[in-house]
């Protein structure tokens, strides 16, 4: 980590009880991965974002957050961001007039190149392509929506592009959009120490990782299978394939079938 250029710059945070001390709402660093998260809950962030290497990246200037509050933009004395779905039904929706001026003011920061994405349950799955492919972006806009769901027309204008992050509904985007971060950002050069964890990983080659294993040798009469400690480099990278092959097969079949598929 010390041989990481700093082109990027780094920014001095000290402890503070309130985790949004970490985001930068004015400075932004010329170099550093950006992401610009709409949403009507701005105090939902960094969250976890700020803790254990997506953190310490952040206090160092690897990428940086910024939140855009939707309730600024509301309508009327009340600040209004929702009314009832044209043609009837249960719920609010997001109004055009209020989330298209958030996307405006996020995206006068945006360069290169910057998609505008919204987590919705309708969207394509998130996967780790996905995320490196946002990693090798300039930035990223994020729009976190609520209730049910946000005016069509503002995806349209925009070109937003719905992201999901499975085949089930949640009350807002906050918590899928730091899942999605969190999976970007640890892509960035630098933020992991070891680069080798990256390419065995889950999902990096295609297939689920191999299990792992530690000290101790042995733990409630379970030991370390014999192959991991005889110190032969091939056996172990063999055994470590098939291992990953079969969990594969067994507990994810459709990637399994995709991975032949590519072959």
């Amino acid at each position: 980590m010390s041989d990481t250029p700093r082109s990027h710059g780094r920014k001095s945070i000290r402890p503070t009880s309130k985790p949004h001390s970490l985001m930068s709402d004015d400075e932004t660093l010329a170099d550093a991965w950006q992401v610009r998260v709409v949403t009507l809950f701005p105090e939902a962030f960094p969250g976890v974002l700020g803790l254990s290497l997506t953190g310490k990246a952040l206090k160092e200037g690897a990428w940086q957050l910024h939140t855009h509050d939707l309730r600024s933009f509301g309508i009327g004395k009340h600040r209004n961001v929702d009314d009832t779905p044209a043609g009837g039904g249960a719920g609010m929706v997001m109004r055009a007039d209020v989330v298209g001026p958030a996307i405006a003011a996020a995206q006068e920061h945006a360069r290169g190149q910057w998609p505008i994405l919204y987590m919705s349950p309708r969207g394509r799955r998130f996967d780790q392509a996905m995320a490196r492919d946002l990693a090798r972006c300039d930035g990223v806009t994020i729009l976190c929506g609520r209730f049910e769901g946000v005016d069509e027309r503002v995806l349209d204008h925009y070109g937003i592009m719905e992201i999901s992050m499975g085949d089930f509904v949640m009350t807002g985007g906050e918590l899928a959009a730091q899942a999605m971060i969190d999976a970007t950002v640890r892509l960035l050069p630098g933020v992991l120490g070891n680069a080798d964890s990256m390419v065995e990983e889950s999902h990096s080659n295609g297939l689920l990782e191999h299990p792992q294993y530690t000290r101790p040798a042995m733990w409630e009469g379970r030991g370390i299978p014999d192959v991991l400690m005889s110190g032969n480099h091939q056996e172990i990278a063999k055994w470590r394939r098939t291992e990953s092959e079969e969990l594969t097969k067994k507990r994810r079949p459709d990637l399994w079938e995709k991975m032949r598929a590519d072959d």
